[in-house]
């Protein structure tokens, strides 16, 4: 005689699945009302920028804001691409750098025994307790000693050795199972070739959260601390400058908020949809 197993099946209140949605719609309103204000101020008029109390939805909608941007761009003795290209090449250079070097140094940590080892994860770890203020000046001493202030570099290299990369990189590696990467070592694959095909895609939601994170760091990075040559300049600073013009530049301001929100969000918005989808399906029989 053949037992049959029934599955137990949940049962789903459509009342209670309704308040769920309704909850969920309550949160992403109010997640996204900083952005709708951003986007609404952009298109405002001088007249409805002023207005008390604020106005949180424009009225009467304009392009003059942009337009005076970009009349103000084209009076800069810089041209304004060259601003853009020093953003786009530090926030690409020190966003890929972060990621592979966070990456091979979390795969040393998390899976090789080695003397010192805690130790050396142990200053990682104290490192993220200090606040920018308290490490200013020794990082400005060390890139003057280097010869890197006023160069790429002043930006760049820091960004590589950011200690919240490995940090989150070390965390996730530690949950691959240590019995995949000793069947690899026995069929042969070199330890570079267990990193790239192994252990990078495994971590896959890791390494996709860290581009996010560094990547709108890096896009609003002035440059201000160690580049002072006009040519080396950033986005940011150059935009930051426009808007420095007081009350009558409000508009602009606006306009300069909006254009420096577009990049990164788009950035997020593409990657957030892989590391949900990841998340679910790329996990590690134990």
């Amino acid at each position: 005689m053949k037992m049959r197993i029934r599955k137990k099946r949940l049962s789903r209140s459509p009342g209670g699945d309704l308040v769920i949605i309704l909850f969920l719609l309550a949160g992403a309103t109010f997640s996204a009302l900083p952005l709708v204000f951003a986007i609404s101020n952009a298109f405002k008029p001088l007249s409805e920028l002023f207005l008390f109390p604020p106005q949180f939805f424009v009225r009467h909608p304009t392009l003059d804001n942009f337009k005076d941007l970009f009349v103000l761009m084209e009076d800069s003795w810089v041209p304004i691409t060259r601003y853009l290209f020093n953003t786009l090449f530090i926030t690409v250079m020190g966003t890929t750098g972060h990621v592979l070097m966070s990456s091979l140094a979390a795969y040393v940590l998390a899976k090789h025994k080695f003397p010192g080892r805690d130790f050396f994860f142990g200053l990682v770890v104290l490192s993220l307790m200090f606040a920018y203020q308290v490490t200013a000046i020794p990082n400005y001493l060390t890139m003057s000693a280097l010869g890197w202030v006023n160069t790429y570099a002043s930006i760049i290299i820091p960004a590589w050795s950011a200690s919240l990369g490995l940090f989150l990189m070390k965390q996730f590696m530690e949950q691959i199972d240590d019995t995949i990467i000793e069947a690899a070592k026995i069929d042969g694959a070199s330890e570079l070739r267990i990193f790239w095909r192994i252990v990078m895609p495994n971590v896959r939601p890791a390494w996709l959260t860290l581009i996010i994170l560094s990547f709108q760091t890096l896009w609003n990075e002035t440059g201000g601390r160690f580049i002072y040559s006009e040519q080396l300049k950033t986005l940011p600073y150059a935009l930051n400058q426009i808007i420095a013009g007081g009350v009558a530049r409000a508009g602009v301001g606006a306009a300069v908020g909006l254009v420096m929100m577009i990049v990164p969000i788009v950035v997020f918005v593409f990657n957030q949809a892989k590391v949900v989808e990841t998340m679910g399906s790329a996990g590690i029989n134990k």
